[in-house]
């Protein structure tokens, strides 16, 4: 009896990369992510030196955090009933009017830090709109069943973008702090250019023109997430670990109270979760996950508070760098795998209000994850604040086995499907 051959459809990575506005996509936003990366970096580091305050650190991540949840009904919403690309146009050049703000604000030599959280908190507004009108395009650009490698190649963008960035924070920080800015702006002007020439290969789903705006409406991301366990868990999981494995924020403090390093060593520890994070990510768009993809995500969670454990307790500029590579490589496994899982099960017409909520629970909840570690490094310590998000992060993974068993289920991204219903997978 003759069998049917197996044709493997998934185009290559290199098949991917020949497609041009795959090609404009990950260049933009590159350029966008590094921008924003290095804006991070030194923004942290400029308030501590200007305060010497951990809680300040603290006060930072609320005001870049507390945007995305105030607006997500908005955001979402607008996604998904106008122009993807203007939105993000329109939010990248607010982005880039506060860079130029940070810029000229540094050049007048400041010694208050209020100026930093005002700007930082209209940078929200304007990330709060950019997010989900960017993370909708990788769907729309993608070729025909190539949608996990572009997803690989879209993380692979953003963590090659947070080693640059913060490698190179200490060291134009360290030439004059409105240096960094300055680059920050022309970054993201590059990007904000590119963008505008993008063509998507595929158009969105139009709304329902006799639908009118509402709140039922602007809700239905919420609810699409509540009724489907897989979406759920994947998002739920990812909270909880950034939230209190959110270490990160306070390298500043590790840097010089507990590693004793200067501007150059504090930039390259910044850039070590890049390095893990972009190595992984590279080896997945060359062997992407293809089995036991709801596995896979509870262990890369469980290793990356593993390792913030480790760098909660060490005095080793070396072994804190290894720590950093190791957390940040994990993360990106995570990253692929709902950064994959999350668009294949949800309907077009409902994506950009699903990943608006997912911005919030995810994306904003780093700097949420910032404040939560600033506010227990304060007042509990620097060691205390860092072990314990780790100890807590596998704790939630525990728990997430068992009371997502859908997502444990998992075992390939060919076997989501877009789903009104709740996605069960047996």
């Amino acid at each position: 009896m003759n069998e049917t051959p197996v044709v493997n459809l998934v185009p290559s990575g290199r098949e991917v990369l020949a497609d041009r506005d795959v090609r404009i996509l990950l260049g933009s936003y590159t350029m966008i992510s590094f921008g924003i990366a290095l804006q991070a970096a030194v923004l942290g580091k400029q308030i501590f030196d200007i305060t010497n305050r951990t809680i300040d650190l603290a006060w930072l991540g609320l005001a870049e955090f507390a945007p995305a949840p105030i607006l997500v009904l908005v955001t979402g919403s607008l996604a998904d009933r106008f122009n993807r690309k203007k939105i993000a146009a329109l939010a990248l050049s607010g982005e880039l009017l506060c860079a130029l703000a940070l810029m000229l604000y540094s050049l007048s030599d400041p010694t208050a830090v209020w100026p930093f959280f005002v700007i930082a908190v209209a940078f929200g507004v304007f990330r709060a709109f950019n997010a989900p009108a960017i993370r909708s395009m990788p769907p729309m650009v993608a070729p025909d069943f190539a949608l996990p490698r572009v997803v690989a190649l879209f993380s692979a963008t953003w963590t090659g973008a947070i080693i640059v960035g913060p490698a190179m924070s200490g060291w134009l920080y360290s030439i004059d702090a409105w240096v960094p800015y300055a680059v920050v702006s022309a970054s993201i002007l590059i990007g904000l250019l590119w963008m505008l020439t993008l063509h998507f290969r595929r158009e969105p789903t139009p709304p329902d023109p006799d639908e009118k705006p509402s709140l039922r409406h602007a809700v239905e991301g919420l609810r699409f997430i509540a009724r489907t366990p897989i979406v759920l868990g994947a998002i739920t999981l990812d909270l909880f670990a950034v939230l209190f494995g959110g270490a990160v924020a306070l390298l500043p403090v590790i840097a010089k109270d507990r590693l004793h390093v200067g501007d150059v060593a504090y930039g390259w520890l910044r850039a070590a979760g890049g390095m893990g994070a972009a190595s992984m990510a590279l080896f997945l768009s060359i062997r992407p996950l293809r089995r036991h993809v709801g596995r896979a995500l509870y262990c890369a969670v469980a290793v990356f508070g593993a390792a913030t454990v480790i760098l909660g307790l060490t005095h080793n500029y070396t072994v804190a760098f290894v720590a950093l590579v190791v957390l940040a490589a994990a993360d990106m496994v995570s990253v692929f795998v709902r950064g994959s899982l999350v668009p294949l099960v949800t309907p077009d017409e409902k994506r950009g209000r699903v990943l608006a909520v997912e911005n919030v629970f995810i994306g904003a909840s780093n700097e949420l994850g910032a404040f939560e570690s600033g506010m227990a490094a304060q007042y509990l310590g620097l060691p205390v604040a860092i072990i314990g998000g780790g100890v807590i992060t596998v704790a939630v993974v525990g728990i997430a086995v068992f009371a997502f068993p859908a997502l444990r289920r998992v075992d390939r991204f060919e076997d989501l499907e877009i789903a009104d219903e709740p996605v069960e997978v047996r």
